[in-house]
């Protein structure tokens, strides 16, 4: 074994997920497994995880944590050694980890501090014979856990923080600071002091020692103003500790061959039949290629372009279905698109996983025009399925999709269609772009063939985690 690292963060799966955070925190320990490093993962003990306290070991106790009693449970459950902080004062309710009905809890930075208490003093202290050798923080939620840890003075325990979504930056009025159990001294504009208030990423921003985000070029970004959302001269000034490791998918769950209408790269024949199959499910007639949208429908995602630039892909022979739900605006306006163009544009609201993988094998092309992503997994997904991705050239979306383009195709490298700036013309083109590849066969199946060629798992992503932690401990 190399050495233990402990992960904390707010949603694992697959326990408890709201996005793409909960994936990766629930795939990293088996990745990393097989490059010989031990992770253990500690996340809250919400109502719902309660009841798997009953087959694990108490291992951790804090009488005063934070407003109650605080206990951490261990065990090894669906395969990952898993820490659950059990705090029914902060923890035991109804509703999602951050918020219920009537909006996010009031409480949530003494929810997540405890969560970030617990995490750097079980990295000071250990915890039933076992100490990790590094502590990894997950975006605002574990972002006070290198902050306590580095004023503990700890200095054997090394701490990486991972900004999953800058967006998210866990902020707090200053009055708390005492309450948060942060030392004053530290509440300067280089230290804690966040616009009049405080941040528990900064916190961990400015005290991890080493910052990773989930793609090199969202790294690169996210130092500039129009990314960086308020936090962009924090990580500029630590640069050199700063790095972007791409995600992975599952590619076990997400498998072509593993469908009910198998198909591989070199037998794509029961992707037709899966694309006949969703037709006939939504009721659609598509002469030209059939995409879909799988995403939460905000203007984050560029969902708010689709009515601008869909009547043309339509008219031009293309099909779309789209999945998913959010801004109630975003979901009229999709509504709207289908009842414009019965028979070519289909709508469902909500989400639906196994929806989801017959739209993946059944589908074309996945269009993911966001304004930024982090990493995204979605055009991982269409790769892994021969489903172009046509994408904003953005964060992991840049980075994962080669474009079509005179030189990509004439080397045959192409495995999508990549547009800038994110506005209606640029997705309008790429449309366009679409359309022509698909009617080449040759070019069309040599892009869908190199699509899925292109690793997307695991190994590489995992190789870097690893790469990163003896680097912080030689």
């Amino acid at each position: 074994m190399r050495g233990r690292v402990l992960s904390v963060a707010s949603e694992c799966v697959p326990f408890v997920k709201t996005g793409g955070l909960a994936d990766v925190v629930g795939a990293l320990p088996g990745a990393l497994a097989a490059a010989g490093w031990e992770m253990r993962v500690l996340i809250p003990a919400y109502r719902s995880l309660r009841p798997l306290t009953g087959q694990m070991r108490a291992v951790w106790e804090e009488p005063g944590l934070f407003g109650g009693h605080g206990t951490v449970f261990m065990g090894k459950v669906e395969g990952i050694e898993l820490l659950l902080l059990d705090a029914p004062h902060l923890f035991d309710r109804d509703g999602g980890p951050y918020g219920g009905p009537g909006g996010d809890w009031w409480d949530n930075p003494q929810r997540f501090a405890a969560l970030s208490w617990v995490a750097a003093r079980i990295a000071r202290e250990g915890v039933a014979g076992w100490r990790p050798d590094v502590l990894h923080a997950h975006d605002w939620q574990g972002g006070f856990a290198p902050a306590y840890l580095a004023y503990s003075g700890a200095r054997d325990v090394k701490s990486v923080i991972t900004i999953h979504n800058i967006a998210f930056q866990g902020w707090a009025p200053v009055n708390l600071l005492g309450d948060l159990r942060l030392p004053g001294e530290q509440y300067y504009p280089d230290g804690l002091e966040y616009y009049g208030g405080l941040s528990s990423l900064k916190a961990g921003l400015v005290t991890a020692d080493w910052i990773t985000t989930v793609s090199p070029t969202y790294a690169e970004e996210l130092m500039r103003p129009e990314f960086g959302m308020g936090l962009q001269g924090v990580i500029a000034a630590r640069a050199a500790r700063v790095c972007g490791i791409l995600n992975g998918v599952d590619t076990a769950l997400w498998s072509p061959e593993a469908e009910p209408l198998s198909y591989s790269a070199t037998d794509l024949g029961n992707k037709a039949e899966a694309r006949r199959a969703l037709c006939a499910e939504f009721g659609l007639d598509v002469p030209g290629p059939l995409a879909i949208v799988v995403s939460r429908l905000t203007d984050q995602k560029g969902i708010d372009l689709l009515p601008q630039v869909v009547p043309d892909f339509v008219a031009a022979g293309g099909g779309l279905i789209v999945l998913g739900s959010g801004d109630p605006a975003l979901e009229g306006a999709m509504r709207g698109l289908a009842q414009a163009h019965p028979g070519r544009v289909a709508v469902r609201i909500g989400y639906d996983e196994g929806l989801s993988h017959r739209l993946f094998s059944g589908a074309d092309a996945v269009l993911v025009p966001s304004r930024f992503e982090p990493c995204g997994l979605t055009q991982m997904y269409g790769l892994r399925y021969g489903t172009v991705p046509v994408v904003a050239a953005t964060g992991g979306l840049a980075d994962t999709v080669i474009g079509v383009s005179p030189a990509t195709l004439a080397a045959g490298v192409a495995t999508g269609v990549v547009f800038h700036p994110t506005d209606a013309l640029a997705f309008g083109q790429a449309l366009g772009k679409l359309i022509d590849v698909y009617h080449k066969p040759e070019e069309w199946a040599r892009m869908q063939a190199n699509a899925m060629a292109h690793p997307v798992g695991w190994e590489t992503s995992a190789a870097a985690y690893a790469a990163l932690y003896e680097r912080l401990l030689a």
